[in-house]
């Protein structure tokens, strides 16, 4: 199981890494902007977690005797998305080092300018500074940052054992027969 989690985990890992660390240029020169970059980032998420669906898989058909329970399913599921999860937020803490300016404070300034577009009150703005600047604060510890981009793509991952577990506890579900 060891190596199904490594394997599966480490590439899940370096899909989304490698998208994060090649994307955040592309903000940096203007090529990439916060509203279409959320989308193309979960995308990303999406499609190298789709690999714990796969590794699932893997283990029931080759080391589960082309059986698994739900839980042994799950178990396997989240282990992947820990490993690729781990890989994510190291890339980020890579990227954030490297940027060029403040990321939060242009994510801040974006806000309040879209929130300006659509006729926010300036008591309404004045409060959602605020509290983005309070958040920039908090932002700036480590650990919080960390933890605040593994509740990025663990949730998409959680989403994907779940779903993975439950299709692949069933033996007939995408096995190879021989007639």
């Amino acid at each position: 199981m060891k190596k199904i989690i490594i394997v599966y985990g480490l590439i899940a890992g370096a899909i989304v890494g490698a998208m994060l660390l090649i994307t955040m240029p592309l903000y940096e020169d203007g090529s990439l902007h916060f509203e279409n970059g959320e989308w193309l980032g979960y995308t990303t998420m999406v499609i190298a977690l789709s690999l714990v669906f796969f590794g699932i898989k893997s283990y029931r058909d080759n080391y589960s005797s082309g059986s698994i329970t739900f839980w042994s399913g799950l178990k396997v599921g989240l282990l992947i998305t820990l490993v690729a999860s781990l890989i994510y937020c190291l890339c980020w803490e890579i990227t954030y080092q490297t940027m060029k300016g403040d990321f939060i404070k242009e994510m801040s300034d974006k806000t309040v300018e879209k929130m300006k577009k659509e006729g926010a009150s300036r008591a309404s703005l004045d409060v959602a500074k605020k509290k983005m600047d309070d958040f920039g604060v908090m932002y700036r510890n480590p650990l919080f940052r960390f933890a605040i981009t593994l509740t990025e793509i663990a949730p998409v991952g959680m989403v994907i054992s779940l779903l993975s577990a439950g299709l692949l506890r069933r033996k007939e579900f995408l096995t190879l027969t021989s007639k």
